[in-house]
């Protein structure tokens, strides 16, 4: 049996709380992973990515012992900061015990009401495998035979069956807090766990609870399934699915259910999507490949012509970027995080065949979807003939095509790049700022893609006199 290495600003903040007579525990997931680091369930080994404690000291109480921190919400929680150069240490977490209240907005709660034991505490918890306690006053983490353990709900039992489970009647805690429909199966995902079977009734039954949830909550529990280590992303997905939720978050996805390709495919388009994830997860490629993998062909459905084999889906890459946009837009990612998974599902389907695209259009391509994007092109395009079901060997044309890249890559594909600006094109065709000036450096740059041997002011200054 391993032994597990407490922070030693973690130990400061536990003695501190416990030398003024207040009393203090590791609660939520940093005590499932502690379990499952010591190996208590054998394989799912897991460092804690944070370190919660739930203390019987009130805010202010908390906010004398430690004057600095960040106390910005209605919870009862502060956060204490402790000078760490490690991020998930910089600032921890420190709870006052408190019940469940109403919420009546299935997203906050109504108040909040303090309370006095640690078992009240954790009867408002989420899943069973989150309502479990370490005692701090009472135990040498060093040492698992010294663990002091408080598991009223028999959490520990349930993560040694591998089960998801919530803490008493499954229809009262999503309704308290909907997320916890979703968060049912991302930890499902991340753990490789099953969901109980009237946890999982319930999630379907109330599945359009999760319309009433902030989109920025449902988008964060998003990413860290689709961020889930091996296959826990596309499990995840496939449980969305089958349980209702797919259709609250991005219900374009479902519209791929049960639809048939042509001969380059042997799945339907949702399984072809799942499956392009799948790879992708399993390379271990970034949220941004990911995701423009599981949405690459998500346009399919809405322009197929035809069926069986020779069915076809003209320009289903540019319907597929606009309604990739429309989905991580209305799940609130970053304007920059939305432009960079809509632009790869737009560009996705790239033509580059050895012996008929020349360098200028390898130029052109590159001036198309930028040069810093062509990797995570390749991998989703990776992820899509993976995906199909019918993958060739890996294909020599894109060898070819980075051979190509690297062959044109000083050579000119932005207006940035030519030797003449904006102020050059007003100059010499004595014309104001406007659009025009724009046109004019396009048609500019369209010449010297084809020849960047044209890239010389003089010969690009005649070229706008005429």
């Amino acid at each position: 049996m391993s032994n597990l290495h407490i922070p030693e600003e973690i130990q400061k903040i536990a003695e501190v709380l416990q030398n003024n007579g207040f009393k203090a525990y590791f609660v939520g997931g940093c005590v499932r992973d502690i379990l499952l680091s010591l190996n208590e369930v054998k394989g799912l080994g897991r460092e804690p990515k944070d370190w919660d404690i739930a203390t019987s000291a009130r805010p202010e109480e908390i906010q004398k012992l430690f004057p600095d921190n960040v106390y910005e919400n209605k919870f009862g929680t502060v956060g204490v900061k402790t000078g760490s150069d490690i991020p998930a240490l910089k600032i921890i977490e420190i709870t006052t015990f408190r019940l469940e209240g109403k919420y009546t907005d299935k997203r906050h709660p109504d108040e909040v009401k303090f309370a006095k034991t640690i078992e009240e505490d954790l009867s408002r918890r989420d899943f069973t495998i989150n309502a479990i306690a370490f005692n701090l006053g009472k135990s040498d983490f060093s040492r698992k035979s010294d663990f002091q353990i408080i598991d009223p709900y028999n959490g520990k039992r349930d993560l040694e069956n591998k089960l998801i489970k919530t803490v008493g009647s499954p229809i009262e805690r999503f309704n308290v807090d909907a997320l916890r429909l979703m968060r049912a199966v991302r930890l499902s995902a991340e753990l490789s766990f099953k969901i109980e079977e009237e946890t999982a009734v319930a999630i379907k039954k109330q599945a359009g609870l999760l319309e009433m949830v902030a989109k920025e909550r449902v988008r964060d529990e998003l990413e860290k399934m689709i961020m889930s280590f091996g296959a826990g992303s596309v499990n995840g997905i496939r449980q969305l699915e089958e349980l209702g939720l797919l259709k609250y978050i991005m219900s374009e996805l479902n519209e791929g259910i049960g639809v048939g390709q042509n001969k380059h495919h042997i799945y339907t388009v949702f399984e072809h999507n799942v499956r392009a994830l799948d790879y992708a997860a399993k390379q271990g490629y970034s949220f941004e490949v990911r995701m423009a993998s599981l949405l690459h062909d998500v346009g399919k459905p809405r322009v197929k012509s035809g069926d069986g084999p020779d069915s076809t889906f003209y320009a289903h890459e540019i319907v597929g970027g606009k309604m990739a946009l429309k989905i991580l837009d209305n799940l609130r990612f970053s304007k920059e995080t939305v432009a960079k998974i809509s632009h790869l599902v737009r560009y996705h389907l790239f033509y580059y065949n050895v012996g008929e695209v020349t360098e200028a259009g390898v130029r052109r391509f590159l001036s198309r979807v930028g040069p810093e994007n062509v990797d995570d092109l390749i991998k989703v395009r990776e992820a899509d003939r993976i995906g199909s079901g019918v993958p060739k060997a890996v294909p020599y044309k894109l060898r070819h095509l980075l051979f190509m890249i690297e062959k044109v890559k000083r050579d000119p594909i932005s207006p940035k790049m030519l030797k003449v600006n904006g102020e050059d094109v007003m100059t010499v065709a004595k014309i104001p700022a406007g659009p025009k000036v724009g046109r004019i450096l396009m048609i500019l740059l369209d010449e010297v893609l084809e020849d960047p041997a044209k890239n010389i002011k003089e010969n690009l200054e005649l070229r706008i006199a005429d």
